[in-house]
């Protein structure tokens, strides 16, 4: 019989972190796999300590690199991997990938490093951003998760400010599509399938995440989305992922991001259907 963990973060204490750790659990026990969740402080990186009782597999449902590489370094397949879970929890570097391998995107701007004590505003650098991509911008700091830490900047006063508060910090500025103001597509992908969308929609906010009063419903994606969905998540090397798009001109799809550690509770609400049994059948697949 073949055992896994299922990892989450434990000092996040909403209960939809511990929501989304049963539900992989539950899919692995249905499949035949003896599933143990764990919180990330219960496993120990001891490095002079060979890891006991080790799992066929992990299913890594934090941003925890540092654990996820510790348990990949000690022989343990872990989905997704660090290397990916990094690359999307980091924004800039994950655009910097869609970017290399061709993803159609918002028009994108890394921002420089600024230490926190310093600043360039006087540099013209900033001018230049406004005139590339207009107002209204988005900014995106570069770790952030339920659309939370993306600024709607609709004034050069607001603009400026934030900047100046976010110095020390990773971030975007991204071009702000305003024919996807608060609707978007998330579609969830294991391995090479698209397994659930939905689409989501909000009257309140420029957002559509359901964390931030969205409303979500089941869609019938264009083959035009299902593929783009598909490149992106392959363009960061994610078997699993959430793919958010976006409407642009003429509803041309565009890739919002891709998260690497999707939350699946509300596609099950929603659509019906349990990705975390997809997630189980995939691994078990790929292990053999």
């Amino acid at each position: 019989m073949k055992s896994c963990w299922v990892i989450y973060n434990g000092s996040l204490i909403s209960d939809k972190f511990a929501d989304q750790a049963r539900l992989v659990q539950e899919a692995a026990e249905r499949a035949g796999v003896k599933a143990n969740i764990l919180k990330n402080y219960e496993v120990q990186m001891n490095l002079q300590e060979r890891i006991q009782d080790q799992p066929d597999f992990v299913v890594f449902l934090d941003k925890d690199t540092l654990l996820a590489s510790f348990l990949k370094q000690a022989g343990i397949p872990v989905f997704n991997d660090p290397d990916v879970i990094e690359t999307c929890d980091n924004k800039a570097k994950q655009y910097l990938e869609l970017a290399k391998h061709g993803i159609p995107m918002p028009k994108t701007i890394i921002a420089p490093k600024v230490y926190a004590n310093f600043t360039i505003r006087d540099s013209g650098y900033y001018e230049q951003v406004l005139s590339t991509l207009g107002l209204p911008l988005i900014i995106k700091e570069g770790h952030g998760s339920f659309g939370m830490k993306v600024y709607l900047i609709e004034s050069e006063e607001c603009f400026y400010e934030k900047v100046d508060e976010l110095r020390g910090v990773d971030y975007v500025f991204q071009e702000f599509i305003e024919s996807s103001r608060g609707r978007d597509l998330r579609v969830n992908i294991v391995g090479d399938q698209v397994v659930a969308a939905m689409y989501r929609h909000s009257h309140t906010d420029f957002r559509a995440n359901i964390t931030n009063g969205g409303v979500a419903e089941v869609v019938e994606l264009t083959i035009e989305q299902k593929s783009l969905a598909l490149r992106a998540a392959q363009a960061v090397g994610a078997e699993f992922a959430g793919v958010d798009l976006l409407f642009g001109v003429n509803e041309e799809p565009l890739v919002c991001e891709v998260n690497g550690a999707a939350h699946i509770r509300n596609l099950l609400n929603v659509t019906g259907i349990n990705v975390a049994d997809a997630m189980i059948s995939y691994i078990l697949r790929k292990l053999g």
